[in-house]
């Protein structure tokens, strides 16, 4: 029995495998594709986040259009975290925890005191000025809240404008700086 004709003995036609082949190649990596795509969207809208510095009110520690990578889940705020700040008109703002819940706040000759002890590090400059009428020190920090300040004290709006910020407000803990000639871990 002849198996390369039909049974009203016409010829038959050969198959393309490689066509085929192909296809299922293409429909593979495309699946793929939006395997990986919604991964990232997945990674980015609720593990990790990313931010460009705008402005200098954490100079020096960050610069004008230095990228930020932060984490948004399993992170503990403590004094001197590095902190993606959500205000309620939707900009983000990094800023540097100064105090934590419990923690009292003076600021006081440009000099901020938490628990009575002077603010100590080479991260800060200029001094600490109140904003007038805005808050009373000393300021005790709520349960669930953090007080940040810039660590360019003369040109951030901070938690001397604001008051204390909801640990619900914080996007993440910053994690990395990525600059044009450097990347850096914080």
């Amino acid at each position: 029995m002849n198996t390369d004709t039909r049974s009203n003995g016409a010829p038959k036609k050969a198959r393309n495998y490689s066509r085929d082949a192909s296809k299922l190649k293409m429909l593979h990596a495309l699946r793929n594709v939006l395997i990986l795509a919604v991964a990232l969207f997945v990674l980015l809208q609720y593990v990790i986040g990313l931010s460009v510095v705008s402005g200098n009110s954490m100079a020096p520690s960050l610069l004008d259009q230095d990228l930020v990578l932060y984490t948004r889940i399993g992170n503990r705020y403590k004094r001197g975290s590095l902190v993606s700040v959500a205000l309620p008109s939707g900009e983000y703002y990094v800023k540097r925890v100064i105090a934590v819940a419990g923690d009292e706040v003076d600021i006081r000759d440009g000099i901020v005191y938490v628990n009575g002890v002077p603010e100590e590090g080479d991260y800060f400059k200029g001094p600490t000025l109140p904003e007038e009428g805005a808050f009373t020190y000393p300021l005790r920090v709520e349960e669930g809240s953090v007080f940040v300040l810039g660590d360019n004290r003369a040109d951030s709006i901070d938690s001397r404008f604001l008051g204390p910020v909801a640990e619900s407000q914080l996007g993440g803990l910053l994690r990395l700086r990525i600059g044009w000639l450097y990347i850096q871990g914080l």
